[in-house]
C-alpha cells in the first residue's frame, strides 16, 4: 500500500484536490461555523463576564511555548493533559477573579506610574534601551508589541496590590509559632528491635512445586517487557556545524571586527577623600564643602605620602574612610562620570585637581592600572571558529532540517540515504516503551519512543518520521528488531524465582516472629529491647522512616506504648514509644523555620482571601469544563 502511495503521489494528489475541494465548498463554511461556536462556549464565569473556550485554548497554548522555552526536551503529550488543561483553567479563572478585585478597588495603575515604574525598576533594566524606552526587539522575540507588554504590567502590578493586603498584612503569633514548632520538631524516646529476614533465608528450602506455583501466581513479576532494537540518526547543530568549511581569512577578519571582545576591559585603583555635599544643596553649604576640600588638596599635594592618613582622618565616605580611601580596582561604568574621567585620564600615583560630582568634592589618587592587553589572534582562534562554526550552522539548520525530513519519509526503508547526504552517524540501541532510568538524551525523549513503537513502524520496519525535540534537535529511527512482551520458561528464570520464593518466605518468617514479639510485648509492656534513639521529624537516626512516622503517630496518653512495623521484604521493626520530649531550643533553627512558618501562614492568608474574592465575584467552571479533567484524574486514582 505505501509503496504505491509513494509511486503515485502526483496522481493521488489530483484526486484528493477533486475529492476534498467540492467538500470544503459544501461543508467547510458549516464546520468552520462550528469551530467558531465551540470556540464561543462559555467554559468559567466571572462577575458575570464568561471566559470562552477559544480562550482558554489560546491560553493553554501559551502555557505549552512557555514550558518548551524553558525546557526544549518536555514531552508535548504531558503538557496537553486534561490536568494541565484544568491547570490553565485554574490559573485564568484566579487571573480574572484578581483584576475585578482590582477594578473595583481602583488599584489599577495609571501611565505615568507604569512609565516610572519601568524606568527605574531594576527588574526591568534587560528591558530597557539606553535612552529608557522598551526594547522592541526583546518583545518581539517573547511574541509581545508594547501595547501588550503594558497591558501585561499593568495587570501584574494590580494583581499584585489585590494579594499584598493579604499576604503582607499576615502575622504569625508569637505563640501559634511555638505551638508549630512543638509539633513539627517534637521528640520521642523509643526502644526497639528489627526482624531481618536475611537471618532467616537460611530455614528456608523452597520446594519445586512451591516455587511453580509462585511463579504462576506472579506472572507479572517475570514477564519481560516489549523491547526493539533500533537504529537512529539525530540532526542537531553540532551535526550541522561539522560540515561547515570556514576560510582562514573568515576567521582573521572576525578577530578584527571584534577587537573589543579579545582585549581585556581596562581597569584603575584609586584612593579618594570625599567631602560631601549633595547635588540638592544650598550654594552657601556646597561653597564651604568646596573650601574644606581645597584645603585638603592643598595639604596633600604637598605631602603626598600622607594621603591614605588623611582619607582616614577627613574622608566622609564610610565605604573607604576606613582603608585610607582605596576603591579597589574598578572598569567603566562602575562610578560616576567625573569620577570615572578623572581616574581613566590619569597616571599612577598622581593626584587630581579637585572633582566635582553630585556626591560632593572629591580628590583622588590613583594607584594602579590593569587590563587593555588584547589577546593574540593564535590564542583566540579556535574559539573564534567554534563561534563562527555555530553561527553558520544555525543558518544552515533550517535547509538541512528539510532534507532531513524529506529524505527519512520518501526513502523510508533505510536511513542510510539520509547518512550519506547529510554526513550523519548512525546509532544502534534496545529501547522499550517507556524511557530506561538511566537513559539520556533524545532515547530519554517519550515522543521518539512513540514513534518507534508505532504501528508503521513496528509492522513495516520504515523510518519513523522525523521526530522535532525541540532546541534544533530532529532524529528518525528505524526499528530492526521487534520482540513482544513476554513471559519466560520458567527454567530460563529458575533462579530469579527461587531467590523471589526465598525472600518472600524469609520476610514471612521474618513477620511472624515480630508479631509474636509485639503480642508479647503488649501484655507484658515494661519488657525492654535492644535498640534505643531519640527521634524527631528533624534527626531521624538513621531508622527506617516508616518507623519513625509510626513512633510519632502513636498515641502519648498511655506510655509505654508498643507498636510494630512492617516493612516488607526489608524485615519487621517491633518499637516501645517510652517518652514525649519538648523540642531541643535552638536559637538557629527557629531563627530558619519561623520565617519559612510565616510565608505558609501568609500564603494560606492569601489562599482565603482568594476563596472570598470567589464567592463576592460568583467565579465557577461550568460543569463540562470540569468534567473534562475527571477521566485523567479518576485513573491516577
Amino acid at each position: 500500500m505505501f509503496d504505491f502511495v509513494r509511486s503515485h503521489q502526483k496522481v493521488l494528489q489530483f484526486v484528493l484536490v477533486l475529492l476534498i475541494f467540492p467538500s470544503f465548498v459544501f461543508f467547510g463554511v458549516q464546520g468552520y461555523s462550528r469551530f467558531s461556536e465551540e470556540s464561543a462556549v462559555p467554559v468559567a464565569k466571572v462577575d458575570g463576564r464568561a471566559i470562552t473556550r477559544g480562550e482558554w485554548d489560546q491560553a493553554h497554548q501559551r502555557s505549552i511555548e512557555r514550558m518548551r522555552q524553558q525546557m526544549p526536551g518536555i514531552d508535548a503529550k504531558m503538557l496537553d493533559a486534561p490536568e494541565m488543561k484544568q491547570q490553565t483553567l485554574e490559573s485564568i479563572l484566579r487571573d480574572r477573579v484578581l483584576m475585578a478585585a482590582a477594578t473595583r478597588d481602583q488599584l489599577l495603575p495609571t501611565d505615568d506610574r507604569l512609565a516610572r515604574l519601568f524606568r527605574t525598576d531594576p527588574q526591568f533594566a534587560g528591558l530597557r534601551n539606553a535612552d529608557g524606552s522598551v526594547n522592541r526587539d526583546i518583545l518581539t522575540a517573547q511574541g509581545l508589541t508594547s501595547e501588550g507588554f503594558a497591558q501585561q504590567l499593568r495587570m501584574d502590578l494590580a494583581v499584585r496590590q489585590v494579594l499584598a493586603g493579604a499576604t503582607a498584612g499576615a502575622v504569625l503569633p508569637k505563640a501559634a509559632a511555638s505551638v508549630a514548632l512543638d509539633a513539627l520538631l517534637q521528640r520521642r524516646e523509643i526502644d526497639w528491635i528489627r526482624f531481618d529476614p536475611k537471618a532467616y533465608q537460611a530455614k528456608v528450602q523452597p520446594t519445586a512445586e512451591e516455587m511453580q506455583a509462585f511463579f504462576k501466581a506472579q506472572e507479572a513479576r517475570f514477564r519481560l517487557p516489549e523491547e526493539a532494537q533500533i537504529e537512529y540518526v539525530v540532526l542537531d547543530l553540532p551535526s550541522v556545524s561539522k560540515a561547515v568549511s570556514i576560510p582562514q581569512e573568515d576567521l582573521r577578519r572576525y578577530y578584527d571586527e571584534n577587537q573589543s571582545r579579545y582585549t581585556k576591559a581596562e581597569e584603575r585603583r584609586a584612593s579618594h577623600i570625599l567631602i560631601k555635599a549633595e547635588k540638592g544643596a544650598p550654594a552657601a553649604e556646597r561653597q564651604k564643602a568646596r573650601q574644606t576640600a581645597e584645603g585638603l588638596l592643598a595639604e596633600v599635594r604637598k605631602a603626598p605620602a600622607r594621603f591614605a592618613d588623611m582619607a582616614r582622618k577627613h574622608s566622609q565616605d564610610p565605604g573607604s574612610a576606613a582603608q585610607g580611601g582605596d576603591l579597589d580596582f574598578f572598569g567603566r561604568g562602575a562610578m560616576v562620570k567625573p569620577f570615572e574621567d578623572a581616574v581613566f585620564g590619569m597616571k599612577a600615583g598622581e593626584i587630581s585637581n579637585l572633582i566635582e560630582s553630585d556626591f560632593g568634592f572629591h580628590i583622588i589618587q590613583m594607584t594602579g592600572a590593569r587590563g587593555g592587553e588584547k589577546q593574540p589572534f593564535e590564542a583566540v582562534k579556535a574559539e573564534i571558529e567554534a563561534e563562527i562554526r555555530k553561527q553558520a550552522a544555525q543558518r544552515k539548520f533550517a535547509e538541512a532540517a528539510e532534507q532531513f525530513t524529506n529524505t527519512v519519509y520518501e526513502q523510508a526503508d533505510s536511513l542510510q540515504p539520509v547518512v550519506d547526504k547529510l554526513k550523519l552517524e548512525k546509532r544502534t540501541a534496545t529501547v522499550r516503551r517507556q524511557p530506561a532510568p538511566q537513559a539520556s538524551g533524545v532515547l530519554a525523549s517519550p515522543k521518539l519512543l512513540d514513534a518507534v513503537f508505532g504501528a508503521d513502524a513496528l509492522k513495516n520496519k520504515r523510518n519513523t518520521e522525523a521526530v522535532d525535540l525541540g532546541g534544533s534537535q530532529l532524529v528518525s529511527a528505524r526499528v530492526l528488531v521487534h520482540t513482544p512482551a513476554r513471559l519466560p520458561a520458567f527454567d530460563d528464570v529458575k533462579d530469579v524465582v527461587r531467590a523471589a520464593v526465598v525472600e518472600d518466605q524469609a520476610a514471612a518468617l521474618a513477620r511472624k516472629e515480630g508479631q509474636d514479639k509485639l503480642a508479647v510485648l503488649k501484655q507484658n509492656p515494661a519488657q525492654a529491647l535492644p535498640q534505643t534513639a531519640v527521634l524527631s521529624r528533624g534527626q531521624s537516626q538513621g531508622v527506617p522512616r516508616a518507623l519513625m512516622e509510626a513512633v510519632l503517630l502513636a498515641p502519648q496518653d498511655k506510655l509505654p506504648a508498643p507498636i510494630g512495623v512492617d516493612l516488607g521484604t526489608s524485615g519487621y521493626v517491633v518499637a516501645r514509644v517510652l517518652k514525649v520530649l519538648p523540642r531541643e531550643q535552638a536559637a538557629a533553627t527557629d531563627a530558619l523555620l519561623v520565617p519559612q512558618l510565616a510565608q505558609a501562614w501568609g500564603a494560606a492568608e492569601s489562599d482565603a482571601y482568594l476563596a472570598t474574592l470567589k464567592l463576592r465575584f460568583k467565579a465557577e467552571i461550568e460543569p463540562a469544563a470540569r468534567k473534562a479533567a475527571a477521566p485523567a484524574a479518576a485513573a491516577s486514582q
